[in-house]
């Protein structure tokens, strides 16, 4: 699978702000100034890269060059020095560029509190300038790192009229990943040709029903950012209505590759064993079954007993009685299975009608609970209202990896 966009580049080196010493640096960069689009953190302790990223996209939101992104330290609750470090980074990679000084985002993860090392990352911005080869996706997306197990990879070919195009994304996130957003990068990179205030659209409509999909743990990050940029190398008619065939199909493949990558995201949540994904229909309205399914997927007690293969099935209404929507209990029903990629295809079991539990088969549930995917859905019947949350058990090991983060 090729994932070169036209006209983009990305690479990766170690500038030595990881401890263990692997690649912690990444660029993403166009040759030509991009159309820029992003969706950032809605958490109220914004790190200096959020900070700096929502400014230079509301200043220029046409003519951005890269993304420049470091693993291994935050630069969140840094205060004026923190801001300085973002700016001088960003600045400093233009430079290198040869760009304009207002044209790069710049991109933080890893431990909060801490300043960024900016010996070491100035050190790195002209090796990893060194390093931008079209086929340097794969190096940039491990590089960009933390917790993870795997690096987080997708494309997507699309037909605009008669040209193809290309979507290419990273990504990285593996705890601390919840709706609104996560602790989680995407840089995605298009050629298409199309009007800013479209790909702003797209990607908003695209991140709602994806990377705001997901949840491991119910903790929301400083340092969420997805950003989009696009630099019309495909040579495609320039896409400038959103009622045009050409954005329903741009749009239809964005969301598709940020479904994947989101989707990623949760199969390789800290210490993750299981993939559930909930489904909750019938609810007044689509927020209503959001904030259900969100709740279900946040229980500490329903995601626990995924972990334990255990079909404690009170749990997961008891999570929608306590959501804080319309529910009737007369008219609820629950449903499990296990997933598409599950090693025993077990057939949907239904548990409770009306609220009240069946004599399904104790054994066929817990046989769907020992899944590595399991797919619950719970029916609420009261209106058209639908969502689909992904989300991960809670395991032992999650709790390791977060009780010595920092050491």
């Amino acid at each position: 699978m090729t994932y070169i966009v036209k006209g983009f580049d990305a690479g990766a080196v170690a500038a030595g702000i990881k401890k263990n010493g692997a690649p912690d640096l990444a660029l993403v960069a166009s040759r030509v100034p991009c159309r820029a689009a992003g969706v950032f953190t809605r958490n109220l302790f914004p790190a200096a890269p959020v900070l700096y990223d929502r400014q230079l996209l509301e200043f220029n939101p046409e003519a951005i060059h890269a993304v420049l992104v470091n693993a291994g330290c935050a630069n969140a609750c840094t205060g004026p020095e923190g801001n300085a470090n973002a700016r001088l980074s960003a600045e400093q990679t233009a430079l290198h560029l040869g760009a304009h000084e207002h044209s790069v985002f710049v991109m933080s993860t890893g431990v909060i509190g801490v300043q960024l090392p900016m010996d070491k990352l100035l050190a790195g911005i002209p090796k990893v300038v060194e390093t931008l080869a079209p086929d340097g996706w794969p190096a940039a997306a491990a590089a960009i790192m933390t917790t993870d197990t795997r690096p987080k990879l997708a494309t997507r070919q699309v037909t605009l009229g008669d040209v193809m195009a290309t979507i290419t994304g990273i990504a990285k996130g593996a705890g601390m990943i919840h709706p609104n957003m996560a602790t989680m990068l995407a840089v995605i990179a298009t050629d298409a040709f199309i009007a800013q205030p479209l790909l702003q659209q797209a990607l908003s409509a695209a991140t709602a029903v994806s990377f705001n999909c997901i949840s491991i743990d119910g903790d929301t990050s400083t340092n969420d950012t997805v950003l989009l940029l696009a630099n019309g190398l495909a040579d495609n008619e320039e896409i400038v209505e959103a009622s045009s065939p050409e954005f329903a199909t741009f749009s239809a493949a964005l969301t598709s590759l940020c479904t994947e990558l989101a989707q990623a995201i949760v199969r390789d949540g800290e210490g993750a064993t299981r993939f559930v994904t909930v489904q909750v229909c019938g609810a007044a309205n689509d927020a209503e079954a959001h904030q259900a399914a969100n709740t279900i997927a946040t229980s500490p007690l329903v995601k626990t007993a995924f972990f334990g293969g255990d079909a404690n099935w009170g749990r997961i209404l008891a999570a929608v009685g306590r959501a804080g929507i319309q529910v009737d209990p007369a008219r609820c029903d629950l449903f499990i299975d296990g997933g598409p990629d599950a090693t025993t295809r077990t057939g949907e079991l239904q548990l409770v009608a009306g609220g009240v539990p069946l004599p399904y088969s104790e054994a066929a549930a817990t046989a769907i609970f020992a899944q590595p995917e399991i797919d619950v859905r719970v029916e609420l019947g009261l209106g058209g209202g639908a969502a689909t949350v992904w989300t991960s058990d809670l395991s032992y090991d999650y709790v390791r990896i977060n009780g010595d983060y920092r050491t």
